[in-house]
């Protein structure tokens, strides 16, 4: 029996959710829900067998509809996500889950009370690329994690409601939490507003572990140009995840270092031994990520099972917005991170 599915919002992402959930077998999409008049005539002209409504309210009182996929601002996540599961709905909610881990938390109890699934639009963890890099680290390729840096940088798009904290950085948190089984132990971040607005356009993250490997990050909309990287430092190898490339988007370094004590004798007490072996682009699952996340939502769905990207790993993530929030608005204070 096919799935029956909706969706709030129909803005930047909503249409693409849309696009992929529609073509799953398994589901169905049968309501569309904007509020922008003009958003809402564009999915009745992409849609015209799926039902379009001003109000979302009609989507949960369908007992045809069994998932909620959920697109819109940030500001009304928490209210919305609260409305579905309290209607006794499945939900997918593009990221972040809220404003806030007081708010998230708040909800993944109550889906966890409803027995509903909830889900966060983490795309990322759907990739090929991300997918191929948690299997080097989890099976050890790289040995133990040095360092990881990344860099999410481009020209827009501005927010009104949140700072760049909050729209670019849970894919990178997402990534991490995914990549990275150590807990984080204290975090900090400083940033800065250059667009006239009272929200941050550029933030500067330091994240340091409890077997001190370090994770730093840049996010900004004011570059002028796009730049999707990250560089992941083990004992044994590197990789590098460049997300505009084309084809060879993972490069695995057999390069490294390794440091020895010299003996009394030596000018240097100790010393370092630098290698340089080959580079090795692995091949990747080309799939799109968001068709990949629509077939393991509906199956998960389905067959009553938690997804990768479900509440408690997005209160992961939020534990993580939180603490670098905090330590934002005290100027780059180190925050510890329970």
């Amino acid at each position: 029996m096919s799935i029956g599915i909706a969706l709030i919002g129909f803005g930047y992402w909503g249409p693409n959710l849309a696009r992929n959930f529609s073509i799953q077998k398994g589901g169905r999409l049968c309501w569309i829900a904007e509020t922008d008049q003009v958003r809402l005539d564009s999915a009745r002209l992409h849609y015209p067998s799926v039902r379009v409504t001003a109000d979302h309210r009609e989507i949960l009182n369908d007992p045809e509809v069994g998932l909620v996929l959920i697109a819109t601002p940030v500001s009304t996540h928490f209210p919305l996500v609260r409305e579905c599961l309290e209607a006794g709905k499945d939900v997918l909610v593009a990221k972040p889950l809220a404003l806030d881990y007081a708010q998230s938390e708040a909800l993944v109890q109550l889906a966890e009370a409803k027995g509903r699934l909830l889900a966060v639009d983490h795309t990322y963890l759907y990739t090929g690329a991300v997918a191929k890099m948690h299997e080097l680290i989890a099976g050890g390729e790289i040995g133990r994690l040095v360092y990881l840096d990344s860099v999410r940088v481009n020209l827009g798009l501005f927010q009104h409601d949140v700072n760049v904290l909050h729209d670019l950085a849970p894919h990178d948190l997402s990534i991490l939490c995914h990549l990275v089984q150590e807990q984080p132990v204290t975090i900090q971040a400083m940033g800065s507003n250059h667009a006239l607005s009272e929200v941050e356009n550029q933030v500067y993250c330091h994240i340091e572990f409890e077997n001190q490997a370090t994770a730093h990050f840049h996010w900004n909309w004011l570059a002028p140009v796009k730049l999707r990287t990250m560089s992941v430092c083990g004992t044994k190898k590197m990789i590098i995840f460049d997300d505009n490339e084309a084809s060879e988007k993972v490069k695995l370094y057999d390069k490294g270092v390794s440091i020895r004590q010299g003996d009394k004798d030596s000018l240097y007490k100790l010393i370092v031994d630098y290698r340089a072996g080959d580079m090795m682009a692995p091949r990747l699952d080309r799939q799109e990520a968001l068709a990949a996340e629509a077939r393991d939502i509906l199956r998960c769905v389905a067959q009553k099972q938690k997804p990768v990207s479900d509440g408690r790993f997005a209160l992961r993530v939020m534990k993580l917005l939180d603490a670098a929030q905090e330590s934002l608005r005290h100027g780059g204070k180190r925050v510890s991170i329970a």
